[in-house]
């Protein structure tokens, strides 16, 4: 399939690692421009080196938890490449209760990352994309349909927010071509998983999924370079699951124990 993404210039936030580098490797080796932001220039600066391997990057050190850097961040794209055609809102960050409550600053915190940083990210794509069209991709997680209690309770609900969110900014933008799209990552082993999340648990979640794993960055990329692509434009206002089937049988294992009780 001919994506159509040569010459297109993609803004990718949170895009040093993970999940968001892997999208803007993805989008520079079918042809795509990409400028990447991150608030530390240290981990910045080592992603474009190893971006520009593949293509024309541009980079800034920018929080997009904050308006004006977002703006002024999407100006100066613009300026750089001349045009705008995709968004993809990647910052998010989950956070642990102190006891048994959370205070108002990690409330704060929380919310600016995985809520406010999506509508600033949307509203300074539109700015750009009102008179020629563009597809914008905000990160969700699969936390929106299957809570996350304990380490991060309040991760879920921000992230079942950011699926409304791109519902309601879908039907706002249509009419200028803007397509708005949700993707839900499941359990994905990049390097903030790594430090985090110990391998037993990891093991564990692995057996939720119909696939028995978890993903790889490159895995949840792909389809988010191809909702941002011609092959998707028909595809507005939509929730994209990438989760290796997590959670949606009572008894993922049954197919596997079936096919080794016959092989035995």
């Amino acid at each position: 399939m001919e994506l159509e993404l040569k010459g297109k210039v993609v803004v990718i936030t949170g895009s040093s690692k993970g999940i968001g580098f892997a999208a803007a490797k993805q989008f520079l080796l079918e042809g795509a421009k990409v400028a990447i932001c991150s608030r530390h220039p240290e981990e910045l600066k080592k992603a474009e080196e190893e971006l520009k391997e593949y293509g024309e990057v541009y980079s800034q050190t920018a929080d997009v938890t904050k308006e004006e850097e977002t703006y002024e961040f999407a100006e100066n794209v613009y300026r750089h490449f001349g045009r705008l055609d995709c968004w993809v809102n990647n910052v998010g960050a989950a956070a642990s209760k102190v006891g048994d409550e959370y205070t108002y600053d990690q409330i704060e915190w929380i919310t600016k990352i995985c809520f406010h940083s999506v509508v600033y990210g949307c509203q300074a794509a539109f700015r750009y994309m009102k008179d020629t069209g563009g597809a914008i991709v905000n990160i969700s997680s699969l936390a929106a349909r299957c809570g996350t209690v304990g380490r991060s309770t309040l991760y879920g609900p921000l992230k079942s927010a950011v699926v409304g969110l791109s519902t309601t900014f879908a039907g706002e933008y249509a009419a200028y071509g803007i397509r708005v799209n949700a993707v839900l990552p499941g359990f994905t082993i990049t390097p903030k998983v790594k430090e985090t999340i110990p391998k037993e648990e990891l093991d564990k979640n692995a057996e939720g999924t119909l696939l028995q794993r978890a993903a790889s960055p490159e895995e949840i990329a792909k389809p988010i370079v191809f909702l941002c692509s011609n092959g998707a434009s028909y595809i507005t206002a939509t929730s994209l699951e990438i989760s290796g089937g997590r959670s949606v049988v009572l008894n993922p294992c049954y197919s596997y124990d079936l096919k080794n009780s016959r092989l035995s």
